[in-house]
């Protein structure tokens, strides 16, 4: 594959119509020292540290190539997977699409899902430093526009290598409403398989075959929508401290219903789910790593992603791994959140002259209930039935524009966090957070935005403050500055002023940004999927540019 890639460019080169695209992107830190913030685990020569992508499409008719050429040179960033490492060829592919055929192929690596990703999903996110392409062969075909199926096979990306387990697929959507000529009512259904071939020759009675299942179907009428997914995980060993235990093999199963309902200035969703060990990895030792290296499906936290700092401490992590041990057993979780979108319309009380948008979220989640033996290895969980407390949010998000320049965004936040079982640490933690978000608008291209934050806890890290102020001006630049102060710490060294600040100029296709502060400790995530960074100092700059 890595030859036919270049003699394609060369070949594609011969059309006038064919189309060039791509980007770059940059990505450093200077880790410095710090009197306050600990970097044991960072060498003087590994300080600075960096990642770099050139991603290059080339398209002529039916047919697009691609390559994306990456770089962690000296040293991939703290708490990055160690696969990320040195310089290489990341992926590289050639599509055929055929819209007329309703026919599409691909050979290289590839990003794809399969629902909503229960049981597959490959993509890329390089600020959690996840890249599960698949490299193989990926075959889309609709014999009906109504009617559509998907095959794969091939192996996943694990850095500049592979893992060791082959991975093949097949889904199918059908649109039954538009099959059946139905017009006042939408619906349709769809089912998945996913397989994970890993032999393992010392090990007797592990099958090498693993599969993911899974049906689901969905209806949607005027302003009324829902789908539901279950998805079944055939035996599989359990992995406990890097070592795999054949003679310990378990199922698993999934349950997923979203609903939905807008009207007019209204709308609200909610989002119910169960998983019971079902955490699916393309080779078994990967299992429970920290690096979200070798995910094959896609599991997110089930609850409002928010925008603040000081919203975001206590970060709820899904929960779907098996794991034995005395007193905090855990096989899965169960619960979910509910949000109610209200938009006061202009002129009324509560809307004045411009309107007002608010938002209700809550979100529960639980460990199952069930029936465990740590020593022995064995458990049965219930249906339905809600174990530990992990996790509970309730918010109210309030946004106004009180006239033509100024306008405003309140959130309240109370929170109820079981590290002990979520971060597999101690404690509890309840929590309430105020946060004051302004913009104040000059002309077309100046703003000045504030925000005021405080966070009051019992448990964890207790209290916090924070303030921030960015400035944009003549339309490209931009200039910040933040600090998060964590005043109520319990071990005053701790009390610790997280600062940063920094600047970005964004130009049409290319952005440009460079800060220099502290960074606090914890989970970051993106899209319900988290990854956990230490605490660190430095200098950080970025480039991206598309063409």
């Amino acid at each position: 594959m890595k030859k036919i890639i270049p003699v394609f460019f060369l070949f594609c080169t011969s059309y006038a119509n064919a189309q060039l695209s791509g980007g770059f992107e940059s990505n450093s830190a200077y880790y410095t020292e710090d009197d306050k913030i600990r970097l044991d685990n960072i060498e003087a020569e590994e300080r600075l540290r960096s990642h770099n992508y050139l991603r290059v499409d080339y398209k002529v008719k039916r047919f697009t190539a691609g390559v994306q050429l990456e770089s962690y040179e000296p040293k991939a960033q703290l708490n990055y997977s160690p696969a990320l490492n040195k310089s290489g060829v990341g992926t590289y592919y050639v599509n055929y699409r055929n819209t007329k055929r309703r026919i599409e192929v691909t050979l290289g690596h590839f990003y794809e899902q399969f629902g909503s990703g229960l049981v597959f999903r490959g993509w890329e996110d390089r600020q959690l430093g996840i890249a599960n392409s698949i490299a193989g062969g990926l075959v889309k075909y609709s014999p009906l526009q109504t009617i559509h199926f998907t095959t794969l096979y091939g192996k996943q990306r694990n850095g500049f290598k592979f893992t060791a387990g082959n991975i093949g697929g097949l889904n199918t959507d059908i649109d039954l409403s538009e099959l059946l000529k139905i017009k006042k009512v939408k619906f349709g259904i769809g089912g998945s398989i996913v397989n994970r071939n890993e032999e393992i020759n010392e090990f007797t009675g592990l099958k090498k075959n693993t599969y993911l299942t899974s049906v689901r179907a969905d209806f949607a009428k005027k302003g009324f929508t829902a789908d539901i997914e279950y998805a079944f995980k055939s035996k599989d060993a359990l992995v406990e401290f890097d070592r795999i235990r054949p003679e310990l093999q378990f199922d698993g199963d999934a349950y997923l219903l979203n609903l939905g309902y807008t009207k007019n200035r209204l709308g609200i969703t909610a989002n119910l789910r169960r998983i019971e060990n079902f955490a699916f990895y393309s080779e078994r030792k990967a299992a429970g790593n920290i690096y979200n290296a070798g995910v094959l499906n896609y599991i997110p936290s089930l609850t409002k992603q928010y925008d603040y700092s000081l919203t975001n401490i206590y970060v709820y992590a899904a929960q779907p791994n098996l794991r034995f041990e005395p007193d905090r057993n855990k096989a899965g979780e169960i619960g979910g959140q509910a949000e109610l979108f209200y938009q006061y319309k202009k002129g009324s009380p509560l809307g004045g002259k411009y309107g007002t948008d608010i938002s209700v979220n809550y979100a529960q989640w639980y460990g199952l209930q069930g029936r465990y033996a740590s020593v022995q290895r064995k458990y049965r969980a219930d249906l339905i039935g809600f174990g530990q407390n992990y996790y509970r949010s309730g918010s109210l998000e309030i946004k106004k524009k009180w006239n033509k320049k100024l306008s405003s965004v309140f959130t309240y936040l109370n929170q109820y966090y079981n590290s002990r079982y979520v971060e597999e640490t101690s404690g509890e933690v309840n929590a309430n957070t105020l946060v004051s978000d302004n913009t104040l608008r000059f002309g077309k291209t100046r703003s000045i935005r504030w925000q005021l934050q405080h966070q009051w806890s019992t448990g964890g890290f207790k209290n916090w403050a924070g303030v921030q102020l960015e400035y944009f001006f003549k339309s490209k630049w931009s200039v910040f500055g933040l600090d998060i102060y964590n005043y109520g710490n319990q071990d005053i060294l701790n009390r610790l002023h997280f600062y940063n600040v920094g600047a970005a100029y964004n130009k049409g296709v290319l952005r440009i940004n460079v800060n220099y502060g502290r960074q606090r400790g914890g989970l970051i995530c993106v899209g319900g999927v988290c990854r956990f960074v230490p605490q660190s100092a430095g200098l950080n700059s970025g480039i991206n540019y598309s063409f």
